[in-house]
């Protein structure tokens, strides 16, 4: 019976194939980021900070003693966030350690399969480990546990958020958000995703939540006081290292202040048309304006302001899942260059070449982070030109093939589209689908 498993027609489809590949290369590697290599460490450890001041808060001593002088990692969480994890600091720091680094690689099986169900796909798909195999093979998901930070946990809140949101659980939904606030407000900016959608009640515990835990603990810490007096101060000022954000690199380099605000403002130019583009023309595709604004704030707040870091990217994993999506604005090679920039393990280091290198490596998160934000605004970009230009955009702006074409689940868009913007196509379009009808997407019993 054992041998049997091994005979080829137990793969009875290129997809069944695929899977039997996959999935022994998705476990072994889930297995080697959270039992080797985080286990193992590195010279960067953002765990002890977190360590040392739940043991200080637990003690009734200052947490917020950081010397912001050096380049080592700083406790940066409010006092919110202290009270939450200060239970870390109730066992010995290296079983601590441990415990925190199995909680984020919980966090993030259980985002990855929330993510399947997002977009359809069940654990028998080869969705299933394509997905987990992408996620823990990245840069962002190995040092979230090597370096033992938070950052699973919070793709956690985030997806689960997008869920409720989707649901329109709306008041379960600030919660969520509102507890990841209350650690770091990574999440922070999704809030304008529930105000584009009108789900105002996410407001009264997104902020509720955060302000009642801060109540809580400011009696409860020595010098709560300083977390705003003076690590917000440092939190909000650039730094030229660490640091993959515009003004990040551009100091570093020596950029001149008028080039740097140039970026930043076009940047933040282009992001503004998107979202624009999104809440006009979108809003009603609920999943994929969600998950693309989600992945364009994200991204942006990731650029823009004072401080990026490569590993912030695993909060993308909902906007790069949306290509499987029929409209997805990430079909297109130049896309994924830009995920290879910001999600690559690969190290650009060059012996022979150093300064090339050098270069190559410290400039491929924020160029990938740059090209994602810029192909997004030029696929939405030229779907609004098309569309005016052939006088169509009271029907949306997708493509008018589109409409017949199946994303992840099977379902077209014609599901979505106004019936009465079907029939007043339909001549127009009759023609130009029977002519793409080769290009559309295999069904789905051959991808899943």
């Amino acid at each position: 019976m054992l041998l049997r498993q091994l005979e080829p027609r137990t793969a009875r489809t290129t997809a069944e194939a695929i899977k039997f590949a996959l999935w022994p290369l998705a476990v072994m590697t889930v297995l080697n980021r959270v039992f080797i290599k985080a286990v193992n460490g590195f010279i960067t450890d953002d765990f002890k900070p977190v360590y040392t001041a739940s043991l200080a808060f637990l003690n009734g001593n200052p947490v917020y003693t950081a010397n912001f002088d050096s380049v080592d990692p700083h406790y940066l969480y409010p006092p919110s966030g202290t009270l939450l994890i200060a239970p870390l600091a109730l066992v010995d720091p290296e079983k601590s350690r441990w415990c925190f680094i199995l909680l984020n690689a919980a966090a993030i099986i259980l985002a990855w399969y929330l993510l399947l169900k997002l977009f359809k796909f069940t654990l028998s798909s080869v969705a299933a480990p394509v997905l987990m195999f992408a996620m823990f093979i990245s840069e962002t998901v190995t040092n979230t546990l090597v370096f033992t930070n938070v950052n699973g946990c919070i793709l956690l809140a985030e997806v689960v958020f997008l869920h409720l949101l989707l649901q329109r659980r709306d008041l379960w939904a600030g919660a969520i958000l509102g507890l990841s606030i209350a650690v770091k407000p990574t999440l922070a900016p999704l809030i304008l995703i529930a105000a584009a959608r009108g789900q105002w009640k996410v407001f009264y515990t997104a902020i509720g939540v955060p302000v009642a835990l801060t109540a809580i603990a400011w009696p409860l810490s020595k010098d709560a006081d300083k977390f705003f007096t003076r690590t917000a101060r440092y939190i909000v000022e650039s730094r030229d290292y660490f640091n993959s954000a515009i003004v990040g690199n551009a100091a570093y380099y020596g950029l001149p202040l008028w080039l740097t605000w140039g970026m930043r403002i076009l940047m933040g130019v282009l992001v503004a048309i998107t979202l624009w583009l999104l809440y006009r023309y979108y809003r009603e595709d609920e999943l994929f304006f969600v998950t693309t604004a989600s992945g364009v704030l994200m991204t942006a707040s990731f650029l823009l302001p004072s401080l990026g870091q490569m590993y912030y990217s695993m909060m993308l994993f909902p906007l790069l899942m949306s290509v499987v999506l029929h409209n997805s604005v990430l079909r297109n090679w130049p896309a994924w260059l830009a995920v290879f920039g910001f999600m690559s393990y690969d190290k650009w280091l060059s012996d022979r070449w150093q300064g090339f290198g050098r270069n190559l490596e410290y400039l491929r998160i924020t160029f990938g982070w740059g090209l994602l934000l810029i192909v997004i605004f030029c696929v939405l970009g030229d779907r609004y030109l098309a569309a005016k230009r052939d006088g169509r955009l009271h029907l949306g702006i997708d493509p008018t093939w589109i409409r017949s074409a199946p994303d992840s689940s099977g379902d077209t868009v014609a599901a979505a589209v106004p019936r009465s913007a079907i029939e007043t196509d339909s001549e127009d379009t009759d023609a130009e689908d029977s002519a793409r009808s080769g290009l559309r997407e295999p069904e789905p019993s051959a991808v899943k």
